[in-house]
Parts: structure tokens; C-alpha cells; sequence
């Protein structure tokens, strides 16, 4: 007897005659072990969960497309950024931050957004926030940031007083932490955001010339952010809120769409420009570096399997295409290696060849094996190079573009450590009602710290950022701003 196409089958293909029964001895049993099929459902239910990433647990995800619409090829060889009118599909990720994959979308958090493109040559990654700054600017304080950000482990409770503790020993932090308190620390959906690639990145064109560039998202649906009372009441009644917003906009055929610019600075003006351009917890003036536009990008497709598609959708600053390079940010150095590995863990060694994740291109290289290698793992092809057997070989005008390096090799923190103009200048930049939300917001989330010294160090760093700033907070906490500030 053939089978048909709807009959139930095996995870090995054949076809299963009582779904709904285990094999017993009699009536009561007990089961027996040879119900393979029993076994098979049970021990595959055990290993259902991946890992779940230990940042950005929680997201949604789709599918779109990217149209240049401005000829920036005198900058770039990226081949996707071509020509006027050239469509790029893509695969997006939206997330947020520190809670766990059970976690609300509408708590006070960054908003990862991170972007696969699936160019002619490979594909592209770029991984950003819904912040042009971050919070700190080495990896080697990653780790530890994020665990403040965790659970204490003694408690299994949010640690408002080692979130405090860490940021007001890191004033580096100031910027991200200001943008975080404000408005934009609670975006009414994903589709009400920007994006930023946040680093900055290295653009190189087809004569081998260079630029240092920032991306920048702009949403066509204009920013919108949820007042906390509003986000609160939101976590307890629908803590999904966001993953049914896109999910339901791309549904009923209200694609979500942002404009993608670049900031372009020429390579000498990274050694005399007022902060340091690689430095992430800082952004460049728009009147220095007016925004470029490039394209834009359009979703218009949602998952049709959240785990296959969502879940096992792998990103890294360091999936890169040629014309594309890397800066000496601290931070992006970091997450070159930190991306791939997280996901080498979670996923497995060949993450790449996932349906989700696999370039349109041909792969041609000689990694073999690992686990769940599904593919023809290189079928009987030359395994090693160089070789005399014709096999893939290197294509050196793709080589990563050069620039220059110095110094001795220590320990040493970058040379600029402003830390308060620019945030000082972005709280000055607030109307009156959005500077009062702010305050109010920080007091509240100060208020729990456990040791008053804690927060006398963080009121300096809002006062010196601006007098205003930190005699606001210190007010709402019933403190005096100390005198050495």
C-alpha cells in the first residue's frame, strides 16, 4: 500500500498506525519499550529547545527587501549598493535586550535590530540597536555589564542596585543610560523606531579607497513610544505585544518600511575630529556629517516557522561582503568573535547552512564536518588548500582593506574621556515635558539602590553633564548633588 502525502509519519518516514495509543501489555499496562514511536516522540520533545541566546532572547522577525535609491558606488564596490533601483532581499530580527525569551516586549530596554542581507556576494549582517550609542565601549566589560542586566544569582530578582553600582562606576555610560530613561527607552511597536548600526564601519570602493561610515534607519512611520504606565499595564496583558503588532501589520498588507542613511567622514579626519569616531558610547554631529541616503528597506513577509526562521537566525558584525569592512572600535572587535561563537554554541558549528542563514550564493571553502551537517558535507571534492586538484581558491582583490595601526601593546583605554558633553547636550535638546519624564524616570528606577553612595556617584555624572540634570535627580531622591561634582 502507497503512502499518501497526509499520512502521519515517522521522524525516519513511515507511516504511524495509532498516534493516540502507547504499546502496553494489556489494557493497564505497563508500556512496552519496543514503542519506538513512543520513544522517538519523547526523547525529540526533550531536545525541542535550543539554548536561548543570552542577549536578545526575546524578538520577532521578517522578511523584506532593500532598494538602493541613491548611487553611492564612488564610496562603496558593495555589490548590493550598486545602482539605483536594485533590490536585496533581506531577513530582520527585532529584540529586546536583557529580559529571557519569556520575557514582555514592552519593558524599558535597547531594541535590537539586526539585518540580513542576502547580496550577490555573500551575505551581509548588520547588527544594531535602536540607539546610535551603547553603553560601553571595550568588550572586556561585556560580560560583566550584561550580568548586571541578569538575575542576581542569589536572589533570582532584577538588581537595581548592581545596574546602578556598574553604571555609575562606568561613566561611559551616561549617554546610552540618558536615552534609555527618556521617551525612547519604551518604543510603542518595532515598526516605530529607528535602527543604527551604531559602530563604525569602513566603506572601501572599487580604486581601493576609503571612508569611515555610520548607518542610520529612519522609520516611515514616524517614532512613537509608550508612556511607562501604558508599558506596564501591557507586560501583564499581552506581553507580546510587539511580536503581534509586526506579525499583524505585515498580515494585513501595512508593510513596515525605514530609509537607510550613512554618515561619511573622510579617513584623516578620524585623528582630528572633537571625540573619537570609533568610540561607540559617542555619536558624530549630523551638522559635521550630514546624513546620505542610500535605500530603503521594506517588510513585507513574516515567518512562516518562528523557530526555523526566528529562533535559528544567526547575526555578526563580522558577516561582511566586499567593499564592507570593520573599524578599531573596541567594542565591534569584540562582537567579531563573540556573534560567530555565541552562535557556533547555541546553534551549532554549521549555523551557516540553516535555511535561514545559508547565502543565495554557492559556498565554496573547505570547512567539513561537525555536528548535524546536512548538506553534502563537500561530497568527495579536494578537502584541503592550496591543492593541485583545482580547488576554490582566494580572490585577492576581496582582501579586507588596509589601514594604518601603532602604538605598544598594553591595556589602555581610548585617549578621549569626555563622557558628558554629548549627553549633556542631548538632555538640553529635550522640551521641558520630556526632560521632566526623564527625571522622573530615573528617580523611580534609582530609588531601590540599596547604598546612598551609589547613588551620590550617579548624580555627579548628571550634573556634570548638565548642573539642571543633576539637581533634578538629586532633588526627586532627597539628596544634595555632592560638592565635588
Amino acid at each position: 500500500m502507497s503512502k499518501n502525502k497526509n499520512d502521519l509519519t515517522t521522524s525516519w518516514g513511515t507511516p504511524v498506525g495509532d498516534n493516540q495509543n502507547s504499546i502496553t501489555a494489556g489494557s493497564r499496562g505497563p508500556t512496552l519499550i519496543q514503542d519506538v514511536h513512543l520513544l522517538e516522540k519523547l526523547a525529540h520533545f526533550n531536545r525541542e529547545r535550543v539554548p536561548e541566546r543570552v542577549v536578545h532572547a526575546k524578538g520577532a522577525g521578517a522578511h523584506g527587501y532593500f532598494e538602493v535609491t541613491n548611487d553611492l558606488t564612488k564610496y562603496t564596490k558593495a555589490n548590493f549598493l550598486s545602482g539605483v533601483g536594485k533590490r536585496t532581499p533581506l531577513f530582520i530580527r527585532f529584540s529586546t535586550v536583557a529580559g529571557e525569551l519569556g520575557s514582555a516586549d514592552s519593558v524599558r530596554d535597547p531594541r535590537g535590530f539586526a539585518v540580513k542581507f542576502y547580496t550577490d556576494e555573500g551575505n551581509y549582517d548588520l547588527v544594531g540597536n535602536n540607539t546610535p550609542v551603547f553603553f560601553i565601549r571595550d568588550a572586556i566589560k561585556f560580560p560583566d555589564f550584561i550580568h548586571t542586566q541578569k538575575r542576581d544569582p542569589k536572589t533570582h530578582l532584577k538588581n537595581p542596585t548592581a545596574v546602578w553600582d556598574f553604571w555609575s562606576l562606568s561613566p561611559e555610560s551616561l549617554h546610552q543610560v540618558s536615552i534609555l530613561m527618556s521617551d525612547r527607552g519604551i518604543p510603542a511597536t518595532y515598526r516605530h523606531m529607528h535602527g543604527f548600526g551604531s559602530h563604525t564601519f569602513k566603506w572601501t570602493n572599487a580604486d581601493g579607497d576609503g571612508v569611515w561610515i555610520k548607518y542610520h534607519f529612519k522609520t516611515e512611520q514616524g517614532i512613537k513610544n509608550l508612556a511607562p504606565d501604558v508599558a506596564e499595564r501591557l507586560a501583564g496583558e499581552n506581553p507580546d505585544y510587539h511580536t503581534e503588532d509586526l506579525f499583524n501589520a505585515i498580515e494585513n498588507g501595512d508593510y513596515p518600511a525605514w530609509k537607510l542613511y550613512v554618515q561619511i567622514m573622510p579617513l584623516e579626519d578620524a585623528n582630528t575630529y572633537r571625540f573619537d569616531p570609533f568610540d561607540v558610547t559617542k555619536v558624530w554631529s549630523q551638522k559635521d556629517y550630514p546624513l546620505i541616503e542610500v535605500g530603503r528597506m521594506v517588510l513585507n513577509k513574516n515567518p512562516e516557522n518562528y523557530f526555523a526562521e526566528v529562533e535559528q537566525a544567526t547575526f555578526s558584525p563580522g558577516t561582511l561582503v566586499p567593499g564592507i569592512d570593520v573599524s578599531p572600535d573596541k567594542m565591534l572587535q569584540g562582537r567579531l568573535f563573540a556573534y560567530h561563537d555565541a552562535h557556533r554554541y547555541r546553534v551549532g558549528a554549521n549555523h551557516q547552512a540553516l535555511p535561514i542563514n545559508r547565502p543565495k550564493v554557492e559556498v565554496n571553502n573547505y570547512q567539513r564536518d561537525g555536528a548535524m551537517r546536512f548538506d553534502n558535507n563537500g561530497q568527495g571534492s579536494v578537502y584541503y588548500e592550496p591543492n593541485s586538484f583545482s580547488g576554490p581558491t582566494e580572490v585577492s582583490q576581496h582582501k579586507q582593506a588596509a589601514y594604518p595601526v601603532s602604538g605598544i601593546a598594553e591595556s589602555v583605554s581610548y585617549d578621549h574621556n569626555d563622557h558628558y558633553t554629548q549627553a549633556g547636550d542631548l538632555y538640553r535638546l529635550l522640551s521641558e515635558g520630556e526632560r521632566e519624564r526623564l527625571v522622573t524616570t530615573v528617580v523611580n528606577a534609582m530609588k531601590p539602590v540599596a547604598k546612598e553612595e551609589i547613588k551620590l556617584r550617579q548624580i555627579q555624572h548628571f550634573y556634570k553633564a548638565d548642573p539642571e540634570y543633576g539637581e533634578r535627580v538629586a532633588v526627586g531622591l532627597a539628596l544634595s548633588v555632592p560638592q565635588k561634582a
